[in-house]
């Protein structure tokens, strides 16, 4: 009895000192009262579920309890969830209203009250439950003898509906335990929209039975077969997430034309036997699935009457894998060259009265408005699809910006004026590898904007978007993780919420709780290390990358490397990400040592200086045995060189030559070793000036 009196006296003492800033939620919750008491977990543990919800939360329930065991390694006696009111008296009472429906506008909040002696969650519908069981995951605590929970009341709702994360699947293929677990994360942050690219020109990733030819041809024998769509489906759903399909046309065509040549816009030299790399079958342009990234000229003829037979077959098929509301159709970046050279294709403008090729577009896009209803799915698309004749219907999804010279989220804004529904993406584009806080810091309603209350009800929300050109399965998930959780919170908290400290912080705690649920970006960069390092020791590689990243915007096929569907992602580009953690470290001694330099700031200073001097000469020792490393040492050498620079003048008090010292501050700045650039730039910029 005194053991146990004891446990918990340190249990209140803990919480009593706990503050809401310590707490690792994300995303943060609407409102939060944080009490000075806690509940504390022993094997005892049990959940109840009543109300009328969704079977999806006997898995979700299910999937806390299990994950919670294993974090606390109590062997809880409660095992499988099978049914409503199996345990009255359990602990943990959950009640939802109703039965939840997977889409928009479903009523996702959730009450969650711990107490000393028990957790209640009242929810509308089981999804807000789904949510309440992931924040009750975070909110655990321990101390160094047993695990509990702070009490606390909390209410909690999303600011937008549309809260997504989009995978690009056609130009790198991804199996479907890289989807699962990805759809784990999703959960775990609250996001609820998956959007699954599935055809580019890399490639066509749908069992189709009734046009086999499109994997046959066109898939390189990686797709998906319709029992593991629907299973994918039915996983998501489990989760209270949206599978939302992609199918790109009528540009990004080459795939679908590879296996379907006769519907392409290319015309035929009869004259040759040879066109732009195609070669010529029978009087028809054949094509060949392209193995490079990038904008290419293969387009679906919009004036062939098979063009759209074959469309509607295809969403005749594809659309029952999918039971959701909406169906994305792409209709990006249709440079239109082939209808520019295709005479067919230009009568056909001329006789339909379209002024130009945005308008045969419109055409095109608008026969497949019917084709999708037909299965009650509104159709969606990149902002290209976008003209005055354009259906209402439409979902506009916003890409564009300043990378693209365009104000960034004009076609948002625009959208919504125009009456159209529409979701964010400029700004979320994590494959560009930019650091937390430019994504953070994007809102899809900006303050001081000049909407209508009507006109902000339009903009659904945002989505995360990984494009695959540089990712395979090993390095995906540090690509979209921990980075995806702060769009998730932009998207879910409140517009006040914007420290990005407290974010950073509690990025960590969540980056670990996502490898938990098996998110592979911190165990697989030490993968890509041991193969960088030929097997030897990766402590030197480990802190370089600590302080490089990989290079920004679609800057590293630059220098005569050309990066192709098959290369190798498996260098220390891929091993790096953004926000690298010594930089950021660093750049926090750094500026408090520019306020005050005392010894107590300089000595925070320093050893990072010294730890890059040592790593050097590691690296070096590695290189003769690691062909891989030697692109790394002419910027390790840089850093090397400009921090026993620093070192002479910081402890030494000694006079350097400035112009020396700008030198090697270039050279720092260099992004042409290893398709990255040092992190830590800008630190020693501030330290030398």
């Amino acid at each position: 009895m005194k053991y146990i009196l004891i446990l918990l006296f340190t249990g209140i003492v803990a919480n009593a000192q706990l503050k809401t800033t310590s707490l690792d939620l994300m995303p943060w919750p609407q409102n939060i009262n944080l009490t000075q008491g806690t509940f504390a977990l022993s094997k005892n543990f049990k959940v109840n579920i009543t109300g009328n919800p969704n079977p999806r939360i006997f898995v979700g329930a299910t999937n806390f309890l299990r994950r919670l065991d294993n974090k606390t390694g109590l062997f809880f006696e409660q095992g499988f969830f099978i049914k409503k009111n199996e345990a009255p008296e359990a602990q943990v009472q959950i009640n939802c209203v109703k039965n939840g429906k997977i889409g928009l506008y479903e009523d996702e909040s959730y009450q969650l009250e711990i107490q000393s002696n028990k957790i209640i969650i009242n929810a509308t519908s089981d999804l807000g439950a789904l949510h309440a069981l992931e924040t009750v995951l975070q909110l655990l605590q321990n101390n160094g003898t047993s695990f509990y929970f702070p009490t606390v009341m909390i209410t909690d709702f999303p600011r937008f509906t549309w809260r997504g994360l989009m995978i690009d699947v056609a130009r790198h293929f991804q199996p479907i335990d890289v989807i699962k677990r990805n759809l784990d994360a999703m959960a775990a942050v609250k996001m609820n929209v998956f959007h699954w690219h599935l055809v580019d020109d890399q490639g066509w990733r749908i069992e189709l039975k009734k046009h086999p030819k499109l994997t046959e041809l066109a898939s390189d024998g990686n797709y998906y077969t319709q029992e593991e769509i629907k299973n994918i489906v039915k996983y998501a759903d489990d989760r209270g997430i949206l599978v939302v399909p992609e199918i790109d046309v009528p540009g990004h065509g080459t795939a679908m034309l590879t296996a379907y040549p006769e519907i392409g816009s290319k015309t035929v030299n009869l004259n040759s036997n040879s066109i732009e790399g195609k070669t010529q079958v029978s009087g028809i342009t054949s094509y060949s699935l392209e193995r490079n990234a990038g904008i290419f000229t293969p387009t679906l003829d919009p004036s062939n009457p098979k063009t759209y037979q074959l469309l509607s077959e295809i969403f005749d098929e594809v659309c029952p894998l999918f039971p959701g509301s909406y169906f994305h159709i792409g209709g990006d970046e249709n440079e239109g060259k082939d209808w520019d050279s295709n005479p067919k294709i230009q009568e056909f403008k001329k006789k339909n009265k379209l002024a130009n090729n945005h308008e045969l577009q419109t055409y095109f896009t608008m026969q497949l408005v019917p084709m999708l209803k037909k299965h009650h799915k509104e159709l969606m698309g990149w902002e290209e699809i976008m003209t005055k004749n354009m259906s209402k219907d439409a979902i506009i999804h916003s890409w564009k910006g300043v990378n693209e010279g365009v104000l960034s989220g004009s076609s948002l804004i625009n959208a919504a004026k125009n009456g159209y529904k529409t979701v964010l993406s400029n700004g979320y584009y994590i494959d560009l590898m930019q650091g937390v806080a430019d994504h953070y810091s994007n809102d899809p309603l900006p303050k001081n904007n000049m909407l209508t209350d009507a006109e902000k009800a339009r903009i659904l929300g945002g989505e995360a978007t990984m494009w695959s050109e540089l990712v395979t399965p090993l390095n995906i998930d540090s690509r979209i993780w921990p980075r995806a959780a702060a769009i998730a919170e932009r998207l879910w908290s409140d517009e006040n919420i914007t420290d990005i400290n407290s974010l950073r912080k509690r990025l960590k705690g969540i980056s670990f709780r996502l490898e938990e649920l098996g998110i592979t970006h911190i165990r697989n960069k030490e993968v890509i290390l041991r193969n960088i390092s030929n097997n030897q020791k990766t402590e030197a590689l480990n802190d370089f990358s600590n302080v490089c990243e990989p290079l920004k915007i679609y800057s590293r096929n630059s220098g005569g490397t050309e990066y192709q569907m098959y290369s190798p992602f498996t260098l220390f580009a891929d091993a790096c990400t953004p926000d690298a953690s010594d930089a950021l470290a660093f750049d926090a001694v750094v500026s408090l040592y520019l306020e005050n330099k005392s010894l107590e700031n300089q000595v925070s200073v320093t050893p990072f200086l010294k730890k890059w001097m040592d790593m050097n000469t590691k690296l070096i020792d590695l290189s003769t045995n690691a062909p891989l490393v030697q692109p790394l040492l002419p910027l390790s050498k840089s850093l090397s060189a400009i921090s026993e620079q620093l070192l002479l003048s910081i402890e030494k008090k000694q006079s350097l030559n400035s112009v020396v010292l700008n030198d090697l501050l270039e050279q720092c700045n260099s992004k042409n070793h290893a398709d990255v650039e040092l992190a830590v730039y800008n630190s020693l910029k501030k330290l030398i000036k």
